[in-house]
């Protein structure tokens, strides 16, 4: 019988530098195939912005299968446990010879993935590829032979590891199967497919379109503004990262052949910081178990969502502006400015001493771009438990964050409106200098006494 592969799509909703469809095509007739797990998603924390612009993405990659001959079949297993017995099922109904699909790092996706293996290894032949890193988690060792736990040795490491993979060579389009594909539903667990949709167009070619725009116009100044929240100065493509719309090597690629300098050199860099903490997630299962990466900073006595200051943090009412304005920009868009992230984070672990995990969890439950591995990361980089962690010493000062970055408040008077009577030089300076009548949030906590009290707190735990 002529080899007919299933093409399992996961986080890679995209026809282009797909190695998984490319070898499936170079095989024979190709079946794709997509397993809605809403009940694991929303365990894991999916929002429904990210909800919405997935299965538009989704929507898209329909559309690009079916040009090139190829049907998209959407199966609804609700978890990641009825993975392999819905696919073992369309294998057997379609007389389906080869399984093809593109590695995902966090623990629950390796156990589904051992799952699927173990139950159709003898069924069909399975092909697992590597997309969603530039270089493969377990590729890159210390002298030791041990995982790298620090950036900058891995990034040494990485850089000269990498190696551009050339596209995939073009097949031609084989004959449509008739086999007709699933249409996307327009409605997911309650949310609409076009809820956000104005704010972020979805698809391979909306990615490919804001990567060539950014690369274009962007890249070059990337180094000096990317820090800068009233600026348009990031790629706002790490939502098409996180579903695989665009893959990481696309991205190195395309900045590397239009442009060179310092712009270009730090955001490779952010690319590799993306695969460094999926390298972690790989290979350090404790943070997929909500355990801080230090083991040492686990015992940490951390307040929990009933503590003072955790819903005005929530809401963007800390009374520090810029910690509100990017808690506000999330709520309201789904998005929140990387620079904000780390400030906002912070502000959390260190002013407030709330558990680092209630925040990576209000993230995943609100971001577009929600990603375990780059979110974990993040938070327990900031809250000083995770990898090349920001000592715990190191407390950013909200005021001189903003100051530092957005001295005359473009960006925090777009998202706290009002303090729009306020002069910028006023800003960020203590209420006392205020002029009256600015009806705003008062601080949750004095900056001086949480520095003194977060500093107090790590020595006394670690």
């Amino acid at each position: 019988m002529a080899a007919r592969s299933l093409v399992w799509f996961r986080n890679d909703l995209r026809v282009s530098d797909h190695p998984a469809l490319a070898a499936a095509r170079a095989r024979g007739e190709v079946v794709g195939v997509y397993c809605q797990c809403v009940e694991q998603w929303r365990q894991h924390g999916m929002a429904d912005w990210r909800l919405s612009f997935q299965q538009r993405t989704l929507e898209a990659l329909s559309q690009a299968l079916r040009e090139l001959g190829i049907p998209l079949l959407i199966l609804q297993p609700g978890a990641f446990s009825g993975c392999a017995a819905a696919l073992a099922d369309l294998c057997q109904q379609h007389q389906l010879t080869h399984l093809d699909f593109i590695d995902e790092y966090p623990l629950n996706e390796r156990r589904r993935d051992q799952q699927v293996v173990h139950v159709l290894g003898a069924q069909v032949e399975v092909s697992r590829h590597t997309a969603d890193v530039v270089v493969q988690p377990g590729r890159l060792k210390t002298g030791e032979g041990r995982p790298y736990t620090v950036f900058t040795p891995f990034y040494r490491r990485w850089l000269q590891y990498r190696n551009e993979r050339e596209p995939a060579a073009a097949v031609l389009p084989q004959a449509a199967l008739p086999i007709p594909s699933t249409p996307i539903p327009r409605q997911l667990d309650g949310v609409p497919i076009d809820a956000g949709a104005q704010l972020w167009p979805a698809g391979e070619q909306a990615a490919q379109r804001a990567l060539d725009d950014f690369v274009s116009a962007r890249v070059a100044g990337y180094a000096e503004r990317r820090d800068i929240p009233g600026v348009d100065g990031t790629s706002r493509l790490s939502a098409h990262l996180a579903v695989g719309a665009v893959s990481p090597a696309q991205c190195v690629r395309a900045a590397e052949q239009i442009a060179e300098g310092e712009g270009v050199e730090t955001w490779v860099a952010e690319i590799a910081w993306r695969d460094f903490y999926r390298h972690i997630v790989a290979q350090f299962d404790r943070v997929s178990r909500g355990r801080a990466f230090r083991p040492p900073t686990d015992r940490l006595p951390w307040q929990d969502s009933s503590a003072p200051g955790w819903q005005a943090w929530c809401e963007g009412q800390t009374g520090y502006p810029l910690v509100d304005a990017g808690m506000r920009q999330l709520n309201q868009t789904g998005w929140m400015h990387n620079r904000l992230r780390m400030v906002t984070a912070m502000f959390l672990s260190k002013h407030l001493l709330i558990d680092w995990r209630l925040g990576e969890q209000y993230f995943m439950q609100r971001l577009v771009d929600g990603d375990f591995a780059s979110n974990n990361g993040g938070w327990q980089w900031s809250a000083a438990t995770g990898t090349d962690a920001a000592p715990y010493f190191r407390i950013f000062n909200p005021a001189s964050q903003g100051q530092k970055f957005d001295p005359q408040g473009e960006f925090v008077t777009r998202w706290v409106p009002e303090l729009k009577a306020l002069p910028a030089k006023l800003l960020y300076k203590e209420r006392r200098t205020w002029p009256a009548g600015i009806e705003y949030a008062a601080p949750v906590v004095e900056h001086g006494f949480a520095r003194r009290r977060a500093l107090d707190f790590f020595k006394a735990n670690l």
